[in-house]
């Protein structure tokens, strides 16, 4: 069938044409998100679910929903090499300028912007990567201590106080939250900790993996009570069909059951899977309704592009014994795999392969689901690993 008009959307973060069987999540930050509006406390959200279960498409759908209610959005990417002063201090200031709308700035939204360029001054020295232009001068005693903890806490409650000034509320959305070093991730939950003290209109909604939980609990014992966190995990049978069929059910086109079946069994319900099974069955397929040998081709089809791209620039970034220890873990299957039945496979003890598992895990590449466990963050990847290596 023709591809221009493919109804499907793979890619990182791209809006799928039906958000199935995330309503609830939806709803739940849209609660939160009309309570901070209306002056009321709140808990920040935390996404977190492997790869490929749509926690960007989550974010960016929740912050569309903010910006719809007139909220004040700062939208943030956290990547390995950058730290969380250096992430925020672009972002911070295009908000505030524009909570200015183009007038001159109030009282209270002017000394946000010099309690930003106290921040800056502060620790462009330590983290080298934070440079941002401000024609402000600094606000001298808020945000210029030194300390990370209290000069965030001092400067979210400064834009806070410029958001209540034009009657409204900031937003902080952050992904990939698990790739802010433990030091300063303690810091932003201090600083949302004194805004929940303080009922400040500034909330956040983020996104990570699986080991961002930990993380933070670590970082601060009690961001379990701070943060609503919730889990993002595949799609249940009938969110799964609804996601593959309703987008081709629009363009007046069906798939057969035994299609459905095949799909739905390659994917295993994860989202972003589903929209390359679908990409690939309606550009294979002849006519509809979509068969079972076009989901057999689609399921050859799909797994030699995400094994050029989706998992490959993944495994590019692994050492070469990284790589053996994630042979390893797929030869033990899907997982979760004990780290002594790991370390059993490479013939090594636990202690000597225990830095290789700690390095694979800041690359977010695995995660520990309880004490000695572990598995794979990303989806399907044991058999991409079982195709790449195909020998132990």
């Amino acid at each position: 069938m023709d591809p221009r008009t493919n109804p499907y959307a793979p890619g990182a973060g791209f809006p799928p044409p039906e958000l199935a069987g995330r309503d609830d999540i939806v709803e739940r930050a849209g609660v939160a998100l009309d309570r901070i509006r209306a002056g009321r406390p709140a808990r920040s959200f935390i996404l977190y679910g492997l790869r490929g279960v749509g926690k960007t498409v989550l974010l960016n759908k929740i912050r569309l929903e903010a910006e719809a209610r007139g909220l004040a959005t700062v939208e943030i990417e956290a990547p390995e090499d950058r730290s969380l002063p250096g992430l925020l201090a672009a972002p911070l200031r295009a908000t505030l300028l524009r909570l200015s709308r183009g007038e001159a700035a109030r009282a209270a939204l002017g000394s946000a912007l010099r309690a930003l360029r106290s921040f800056v001054d502060s620790f462009k020295v330590r983290y080298q990567d934070v440079e941002v232009g401000l024609d402000f001068e600094p606000e001298k005693g808020i945000a210029d201590s030194g300390d990370l903890e209290a000069d965030l806490a001092d400067l979210f409650t400064a834009v806070g106080r410029a958001a209540a000034e034009r009657d409204t509320a900031v937003v902080v959305s952050l992904d990939e939250l698990q790739y802010v070093p433990e030091e300063q991730l303690a810091a932003l939950i201090f600083a949302f900790h004194r805004l929940s003290q303080r009922q400040s209109p500034v909330t956040m909604i983020a996104a990570g993996l699986p080991q961002l939980v930990g993380q933070m609990g670590r970082a601060k014992s009690y961001a379990e009570r701070l943060f609503e966190f919730a889990p993002i995990d595949r799609l249940d049978p009938a969110a799964a069909r609804d996601a593959l069929c309703k987008p081709v059910e629009r363009e007046g086109v069906a798939y057969k059951d035994d299609a459905v079946a095949e799909i739905l069994g390659q994917t295993q319900g994860y989202p972003y899977f589903l929209q390359e099974w679908g990409k690939h069955s309606w550009n294979l397929a002849d006519r509809s309704p979509i068969s079972r040998a076009d989901a057999e081709h689609a399921t050859t089809a799909a797994l030699a592009e995400l094994d050029a791209g989706f998992f490959r620039v993944r495994f590019d970034r692994l050492t070469p014994t990284e790589k053996r220890y994630m042979r390893a873990m797929a030869e033990l299957g899907p997982g979760p795999h004990r780290s002594g039945d790991i370390a059993d496979m490479l013939g090594r003890k636990v202690t000597a392969v225990a830095p290789i598992r700690n390095n694979l895990i800041a690359k977010g590449m695995i995660f520990s689901a309880s004490h000695g466990d572990t598995q794979f963050t990303v989806p399907l990847f044991d058999g991409f690993m079982k195709r790449t290596m195909p020998t132990l």
